[in-house]
């Protein structure tokens, strides 16, 4: 297992050159990769209040974000350029509650058998899911703040296990 520390590589992303280019991955063996990722989104008590209770009147919050995360995810390399396109086998997501904190923090969970990992279509689906909160909670809070979002482990791939060391107690199920 490696820590966040010990993946510095050089950047791949450019050619001799230093023009941007997608990696290609042609030679590259296929092997399963997945990737969890997680972020928060705090709010006011109006808010908390209104999802955990299911009565924000768009509609069950946590419901639409988890789908609209994982819609996210799918569409991955529709936003960042050089994203290969994935066909993720798996892609889940799902939230804690953090009353004394007023936080909702989401997680998203996706996986692939191919030639590159999924990290960025888990930081997606977790970003689009707490934009998906923010959107429909806003008419409550429009000062919710969005924060937090980083990789908290991934496997597969020439590097193997990765987990990020300084989050690596928060992540459950």
């Amino acid at each position: 297992m490696q820590t966040n520390e010990q993946t510095s590589k050089k950047l791949t992303h450019f050619d001799n050159q230093g023009n941007a280019r997608m990696v290609d991955v042609s030679e590259k063996a296929d092997t399963v990769r997945e990737a969890v990722a997680c972020g928060t989104i705090s709010v006011n008590e109006a808010v908390y209040q209104a999802v955990e209770a299911g009565t924000v009147k768009k509609g069950d919050v946590l419901t639409v974000a988890a789908a609209a995360g994982i819609m996210g995810a799918k569409r991955t390399s529709e936003l960042i350029p050089m994203c290969h396109i994935l066909p993720l086998t798996g892609c889940r997501v799902w939230f804690e509650m953090e009353p004394r904190q007023r936080k909702i923090r989401c997680f998203c969970e996706t996986k692939v058998t191919g030639k590159t990992g999924v990290e960025m279509e888990a930081l997606t689906g977790v970003s689009t899911a707490l934009l998906t909160i923010y959107d429909m909670c806003k008419a409550l809070d429009k000062a919710m703040e969005i924060g937090e979002i980083y990789l908290c482990r991934k496997t597969g791939g020439s590097s193997g296990e990765v987990v990020n060391l300084k989050h690596s107690d928060e992540e459950s199920d």
